[in-house]
Formats: structure tokens, C-alpha cells, sequence
């Protein structure tokens, strides 16, 4: 923008929301001498951005721009006679990538964990199945192009191809195959791979978008954390930043435009609020709030030990979300008795191959044996909407979400399903296992599932194999139709898992992963709390014990809702246990009750969603958010 030539009538403030874009300016006292066109480029004042909170915690540090490097090649014919010698390159740059992802997944896995290791896993399947590797031989030798050019439009059409499924949550996956793109393109080109040369002690890593490979590279400890201008919850830059235990915010829009390197900048991973080029006043605020939260955490560790019991005596069980066996002991190091939801989907997203039932049955049995006879309660398969099926499928379904997903899916698949129940069963004999079907949605799919189970157990019996047969089993009411029918279920089960994450996103009709109906995914909406309590009323009727899961039972604010709404049991990550003990501990069940009440007489989720912040805030201000009332960034 030519500055010299502003047009008249232009306000100093218009001018400046012209040149930040969507920023929200908190604080700018910018007189024109300070918007220079000069090399200094453009000096603004405070600005915040609101983005979506990945990964918790808050980071203060200096800004390291990545840019996007990817590599641009032209099209080049090559002789007839040569074709062969391209496709020869091709497959010497196919099998060193694979080889570079080995290392990468080995490395990923030991520094930050299987989920982590799992995006490498699935480069890896990508990289070796031939729907993807097979037209761009076909190209070369048809169309006699350079094998640069070949792989690029491969990609391109295979990006074109996922950002085009109509679900966001194929969006990571864009990613990952431009990912894959450049490291084929590395590899036949001999360029050096992207390195974090440039980042030092203290960074904030701001970035158009970040690619697995990109993050995995940059150096422990000197990244304090990240900040991407695209990308959704469930991107991969968020769950490295959690991996990492680090402060990252998501989809902040238009930050690349305007930070620069070396400018001070805080990222507000609770919040999604990123605040770049802050004054003192906000520096020194958001230092208090860090100081808080390591003195917190500290207090938090102390009470582990302690009993999750009301002030009246009320007791409470809090256990623990896992996605691989292992996680079972840290569940209880913080001060949990137990499992309540093993995701077991995941031993398929990080492996490039099925998993056996030996592979299955090893993972299981370090559950059970970790868990040191406190319950574990397995998830069966939750493959299918955005986890594996639809990357897989030759014709991936127009609306995964509503369509062969869950139980369905294993129901469909039931070599695999069976193949699955082996292992488990086998595993009960190392401990208290119980088996949980996820996203039942009528009586006849659960009975089918039941008698698919009890095949396996008669089985398993005539082999000789040793197993629990009074394994409790148990279902996941994630929809609607399931919660309505809580009564008819209660009575073919042993226990429920309510799932909050499906059951608000079936009830509202909104898609948790889409960023532009986010505002209107909400836990606080009165028919999912009536849902909740009818679910709760109709097991309590029968005797069966319920539990509740997803995003919502983690949250310090619906804690008391949830106590009020009769639940006794929640199953959360790991490290909430200790926030919600001192939840638990600090109120009694007849408050809970009450506040139940006041809910139940509200008709919106903002009315519903500000009243149990604001409880909660008197309660316990130092649980919501990490920070006190007085402290939160306006």
C-alpha cells in the first residue's frame, strides 16, 4: 500500500485495520510518521488474534517465521529410450523417503510418543500403496515427462482430491501429502531437507501451516511454542505442540502478514488468544498467569493421593482416556483408578499394516497388566468418519460422519471384529477388563455384536485358552436415538459411556471439525444436558453404572453439572485427573444438585455456558482457564 498517496477522509485507525486484516488491534497509538514505507516496513502497536487453542499453557518468546518452501518443477520431456532410467529414479527417491520416514517414525515415537509416531506411520502406508505410487510410473512412461513433474501432479491431484471431500477434517491430510511431495521432490532433486537453522533459544514458531516433518525438526527445548495462521483442532501441529507439552494456537488468520522475526510476541494456548508486539502491562500480566499456573501445578501434585471425594462423602471415580496400552500407568500416576476408554483405533492409524491379533493382544495384556487390577475398559474399533476408512476408500462416502463408521463399520468387517475380541479376551485373563461397542444406535446391532462376542468365548474356551467369561460389557451412547432408548439398552448391558463429543455434534447437527459452525458446538446446550440426565436417570433406574467421556468431562466447569445431573464416574485425559479431584474435593453433592437445578431452568447455551463459568469462577477461579477472574485477557 502506497502510504504517501492516502486517500483523504481516512481515519489513522481505518488505516491500520487495512493494513493488519482481521487482527483484532487491543492497543495502537500509531502516528503516521510510524507507518513508514520505508525497509523498516510497517511499525504497529499491540495486536491480538484469536485463534483456536490447541495445546495448553502460556508462552512468552520471539517470533521465528517458517515460510513455506515447497519446491515448484517444470515439466521436462524425456526420451523414449530414457523412461526406464526415470522410473528407476523414481523408486531409488521412493524407497530413500521410506527409509528417512523409518527413522522419523522410531525417533517421533521415542521423543514424543505413538500419536505423534502415528503421522509418520500413515506417510509411510502412503508411500507404499500403489494407487498412489502406480499412476506416476504410468505418467512417466506414457506421457515421457521427468519423474519431478510426474510426482508433483500426482500430489497435486491426490491434495486436490482430499481438500475436496467436503469434511475439514481431511484437511491434515492436504498436509501430509504435501509433506510426502516435497520428500519425494528432496530426493530426486538432491536439495538439502528444511532444517531449524534460524530458531534459538526462546522461539515462537509463526507459520502459514506446519507439516509433520517441519515440526519434528525443530530443536527440544529452544521452541516455546506454535502458532499457524491455518489448521483445526485435530491438526498435526497441534498434536505435536501436546506431545511437546507446549502452548499452540490454530486458524489465527493473518499473522504471517504482519509479525516478523525477532518481534515479542505470547501465545495463549488456553484461550487461542495470540498477542504479538505486547506493552509491558500485558507482558507482566500474562507472567502472573504463568507464575499461577507452575504454583498450581505444583498444589495439583501434591493431591494425588488424596481420594476423589465430595466435602459430604460422596464418592467419585475418575479414570483415565488412553490410546496405547502403556498410558494405563500413567493414569494412575495421576491419581486415577482406572481406564474408561482405551481407543483402541489407533493400534490401525499407527501401523501401515492390520494389526494381528498377537499385536493386538500384546498391547491389550501391557493395558490390563499396567492398570494393576484396576478396571480397563476397551473401546472396540472406532474406525471409520475422519479415522482411516475414508483415506483408504476407493470411493470415500460424501457424509463419513453419518455413514459406515463404529460399530457399523466392525459389523461390516467381521473377520477384523472377531480378530479383535480374540485379543481382548485373551488379555482378561491379565487383569479387569471389560469390553465397551462405540456408536450403538439401535438393540439389534448390539445384540449382533453380543452374540459375535460370545462365538469368540466359546471358541476361545475349546482351544483351551485361558479368559475371563464374566467379562462386563458395555456400550457407548453417542446419538440420540441411543440416548432416547437409554431404557431399552439398560437393559442389555452392563454399563453406559456416554460420548459428549458425538452425542453434541448428532444432537446439534453440527460438525465438531468445521471451523466456520465451531461457535455453534457447545456442551452447554440445554438439549444436550437433558439428553445427559435422562441418560443418567435411565441406568440409574436399572442399576447400571455410567460413565461420561469426551471433551465435556474434562472441563472443570461442567464438573458440578455433571455430579448434579447424578454421574459419579468421568473418564478423561490423563492429566485433567488432578483438576477434577480438586473439583471433587471441594464441593458437596447437594450444591451439585442445585446448580443442576438453576441449569435445567435455562433455555440457551450462553445463558447456560456463562452461569457455570461464573460458578465455577467463585468456587474455584484458579481451576478454570489456570488464571483468576482479574487475569483474564480481555
Amino acid at each position: 500500500m502506497d502510504l504517501e498517496n492516502v486517500p483523504s477522509g481516512i481515519s489513522d485507525l481505518q488505516m491500520t485495520r487495512r493494513l493488519v486484516g482481521a487482527a483484532r488491534v487491543t492497543y495502537i497509538d500509531v502516528p503516521w510518521g510510524l507507518l513508514s514505507p520505508g525497509t523498516g516496513g510497517v511499525q504497529l502497536g499491540v495486536q491480538e488474534f484469536r485463534g483456536i487453542p490447541v495445546s495448553p499453557g502460556v508462552a512468552i518468546g520471539r517470533v521465528v517465521v517458517v515460510n513455506d518452501d515447497r519446491h515448484v518443477v517444470s515439466k521436462r520431456p524425456i526420451a523414449k529410450a530414457m523412461v526406464q532410467a526415470e522410473c528407476d529414479r523414481l523408486d531409488a527417491a521412493l524407497a530413500a523417503s521410506l527409509d528417512e520416514l523409518a527413522e522419523l517414525r522410531t525417533l517421533a515415537e521415542e521423543q514424543l510418543g505413538k500419536e505423534a509416531a502415528a503421522i509418520f506411520a500413515f506417510h509411510q502406508g502412503m508411500l507404499c500403496d500403489p494407487t498412489l505410487t502406480g499412476p506416476i510410473r504410468t505418467r512417466i512412461e506414457a506421457d515421457h515427462v521427468n519423474a519431478e513433474y510426474a510426482v508433483q501432479e500426482q500430489f497435486r491431484t491426490l491434495a486436490r482430491r482430499f481438500a475436496g471431500m467436503g469434511d475439514t477434517a481431511f484437511s491434515t491430510k492436504v498436509d501430509d501429502v504435501w509433506d510426502l511431495d516435497d520428500r519425494v521432490l528432496r530426493h530426486l532433486t538432491g536439495s538439502a531437507p528444511h532444517v531449524g537453522a534460524t530458531i534459538g533459544e526462546g522461539s515462537i514458531v509463526v507459520a502459514t501451516d506446519l507439516t509433520p516433518s517441519q515440526t519434528a525438526a525443530f530443536p527440544r527445548g529452544k521452541v516455546l511454542g506454535f502458532v499457524t495462521d491455518r489448521g483445526g483442532s485435530t491438526s498435526h501441529t497441534a498434536i505435536f505442540a501436546r506431545a511437546l507439552g507446549i502452548p499452540a494456537a490454530v486458524g489465527a488468520g493473518t499473522l504471517t502478514a504482519v509479525a516478523r522475526d525477532d518481534e515479542e510476541i505470547i501465545v495463549d494456548g488456553d484461550l487461542g488468544v495470540i498477542v504479538l508486539r505486547p506493552d509491558d502491562a500485558t507482558k507482566a500480566k500474562y507472567g502472573r498467569i504463568i507464575e499461577r499456573a507452575t504454583a498450581f501445578k505444583e498444589t495439583l501434585a501434591k493431591s494425588r493421593e488424596l481420594p476423589a471425594q465430595t466435602t459430604d462423602g460422596e464418592c467419585v471415580s475418575l479414570l483415565g482416556n488412553i490410546e496405547f496400552g502403556e498410558e494405563a500407568a500413567t493414569v494412575l500416576e495421576q491419581g486415577g483408578t482406572g481406564v474408561g476408554l482405551f481407543r483402541t483405533e489407533f493400534l490401525w492409524l499407527t501401523s501401515d499394516h492390520d494389526p494381528t491379533e498377537e499385536e493386538q493382544f500384546e498391547e491389550y495384556r501391557a493395558a490390563a497388566i499396567a492398570s494393576k487390577g484396576s478396571p480397563i475398559t476397551i473401546r472396540t474399533f472406532d474406525l471409520g468418519a475422519d479415522k482411516l476408512t475414508q483415506a483408504q476408500a476407493a470411493a470415500p462416502e460424501r457424509n463419513p460422519f453419518l455413514g459406515c463408521r463404529s460399530i457399523r463399520y466392525c459389523l461390516q468387517n467381521i473377520p477384523m471384529f472377531r480378530c479383535q475380541l480374540r485379543a481382548i479376551m485373551r488379555a482378561s485373563a491379565f487383569g479387569t477388563v471389560r469390553i465397551m461397542f462405540p456408536l450403538v444406535t439401535n438393540v439389534s446391532e448390539l445384540r449382533q455384536a453380543r452374540m459375535i462376542l460370545s462365538d469368540v468365548i466359546e471358541e476361545l474356551d475349546d482351544e483351551g485358552v485361558k479368559i475371563d467369561r464374566a467379562v462386563e460389557v458395555g456400550m457407548m451412547i453417542e446419538a440420540p436415538s441411543a440416548a432416547v432408548m437409554a431404557a431399552s439398552f439398560a437393559r442389555e448391558v452392563d454399563f453406559f459411556s456416554i460420548g459428549t463429543n458425538d452425542l453434541i455434534q448428532y444432537t446439534l447437527a453440527v460438525d465438531r471439525t468445521n471451523e466456520r459452525v465451531a461457535n455453534l458446538y457447545s456442551g452447554a446446550h440445554p438439549a444436550v444436558i437433558k439428553l445427559i440426565k435422562e441418560i443418567a436417570r435411565a441406568a440409574r433406574r436399572r442399576g447400571v453404572e455410567t460413565s461420561i467421556c469426551g471433551e465435556l468431562a474434562g472441563d472443570p466447569n461442567y464438573t458440578m453439572l455433571l455430579l448434579g445431573l447424578g454421574l459419579r464416574t468421568l473418564s478423561v485425559t490423563a492429566n485433567r485427573i488432578p483438576h477434577l479431584k480438586a473439583v471433587v474435593r471441594s464441593v458437596d453433592i447437594g450444591q451439585c444438585e442445585s446448580l443442576a437445578r438453576r441449569v435445567g431452568s435455562l433455555d440457551s447455551e450462553r445463558q447456560v455456558s456463562a452461569y457455570l463459568r461464573a460458578e465455577a469462577r467463585k468456587r474455584f477461579p484458579e481451576l478454570v482457564d489456570g488464571r483468576t477472574g482479574d487475569e483474564e485477557p480481555g
